[in-house]
């Protein structure tokens, strides 16, 4: 068995990369093939997994996945958070957020007869978009103004940590967490510290590390050929220390990136781009002179970061959505699925956005957008995992299972298959309007 995996991967690895090219031309998903083979891996009997048997590891693979996205996410915005554009992804993230999770709740409640701590449960974990499956709706570099990209951006890499407290919520109400008298200790400890503490933990980690690796390389030609240690040291303190101070984690990776890419801007030329031969050096992975410079050591760090981040990304990726096909070809997938899953998708997402934007300065095109690329993903399982490991029983926890397994596949093949029409519309639209 141990052999046959290793040509299944080998195999599905070489594909990806002969197709890559292929599929960034049709309305395909690398993702979508992913669900697909791990389907077959378990039709076929090569994989068997046990959702709530399994929830420890399969918590630990998904929270290693969202915190590398997260910190990929906030490498990619190096807009300060003083700009106005900011104000749609904040909105997004905490107003539409919250309308998601009580209209999640209600339906929960009133639809599928689940108890009050339960549908809250669900509608937390199912609240928050991804930033993992929704990077091809994302910035594409840290020169770009689109409105769009940067509200979906910002969303996802700031919803991830607001969904917390929302779980922690319902596990309350099941009796599985503190929240103290008239829930003062769930709004003190899990709202307003664990938030603000884990953006400024984040924040901070982010720019001394920026700093320091700058000073050793401008000044002492130090520190060079490290970037993929960085990278992973600079995740692994952020969320480390968070988790130690009682925070969230996901919000202080999140917070490092934008920090660090920040610390980049200010301490670079001020150009919007990165220079083409810094970029090259960087992805190469060059040392010596464009790393040590003055002026280009900053954006070859930022952009060396990134694209080892990336790179890890995509394994991620590769991971998780291989486990919710297996997960999905078992069985776990409820009848209710079939009328929640689009009430949840064309509904109840619209609907947050819409209130969550009310006056906000966004054309109705990306309102729409907006709405549409609402997508479920690996946040969504890792929450789910947390929540079994915290002591949901199994006759809430199946349930809960086969709905967000649901909603993540067809998110995969919904939104897979509308990003790439959609998205080049939307382009052809924007360069009109502005040509």
């Amino acid at each position: 068995m141990f052999t046959v995996w290793f040509i299944l991967i080998g195999a599905l690895f070489t594909l990806m990369a002969l197709s890559q090219t292929v599929l960034s031309r049709l309305p395909l998903s690398t993702a979508m093939l992913y669900l697909l083979f791990g389907g077959a891996l378990a039709y076929f009997g090569l994989a068997d997994v046990e959702p709530i048997a399994a929830s420890a590891w399969l918590e630990r693979i998904t929270e290693v996945a969202v915190i590398i996205s997260l910190f990929t996410a906030g490498l990619k915005l190096r807009t300060p958070f003083s700009d106005s554009r900011w104000q749609m992804p904040v909105r997004l993230a905490f107003i539409s957020m919250t309308v998601t999770v009580a209209l999640i709740a209600f339906v929960g409640v009133a639809a599928l007869g689940l108890p009050l701590g339960a549908a809250v449960l669900l509608g937390a974990v199912l609240a928050p978009t991804d930033p993992v499956l929704a990077s091809d709706v994302q910035v594409e570099d840290p020169s770009d103004q689109d409105r769009l990209r940067f509200s979906l951006t910002g969303e996802a890499g700031l919803n991830d940590g607001v969904a917390f407290p929302f779980v922690m919520l319902g596990l309350g109400l099941l009796g599985l967490h503190e929240l103290g008298a008239w829930g003062w200790r769930w709004l003190a400890v899990d709202v307003v510290w664990a938030i603000a503490g884990g953006l400024a933990i984040g924040a901070l980690m982010g720019w001394l590390v920026g700093h320091l690796v700058l000073y050793l390389r401008r000044h002492h030609k130090e520190a060079v050929g490290s970037d993929d240690f960085l990278s992973i040291g600079l995740i692994a303190l952020s969320y480390g220390l968070a988790l130690l101070l009682a925070t969230y984690g996901f919000l202080a990776v999140f917070a490092a990136g934008v920090a660090l890419r920040r610390v980049e801007k200010r301490a670079g030329t001020g150009d919007e781009e990165v220079p083409p031969e810094v970029e090259a050096a960087a992805l190469s992975g060059e040392e010596a002179a464009v790393a040590t410079d003055p002026d280009h050591a900053p954006a070859y760090m930022a952009k060396a970061v990134l694209g080892f981040n990336e790179q890890l990304e995509r394994i991620a990726v590769l991971a998780v959505v291989l486990l919710v096909g297996v997960l999905l070809a078992q069985g776990n997938l409820p009848a209710e699925a079939l009328w929640f899953v689009p009430l949840l998708l064309l509904v109840i997402r619209p609907l947050a956005t819409w209130v969550g934007l009310w006056g906000a300065p966004v054309a109705p095109s990306q309102r729409r957008l907006i709405a549409w690329f609402g997508i479920r993903g690996i946040g969504s399982l890792y929450y789910l995992m947390f929540a079994l490991q915290h002591g949901v029983p199994r006759s809430l926890g199946m349930p809960l299972v086969g709905l967000v397994l649901a909603t993540v596949a067809s998110s995969v093949v919904v939104h897979g298959v509308s990003v790439t029409p959609l998205m080049n519309a939307y382009a052809r639209a924007r360069g009109r309007a502005l040509g």
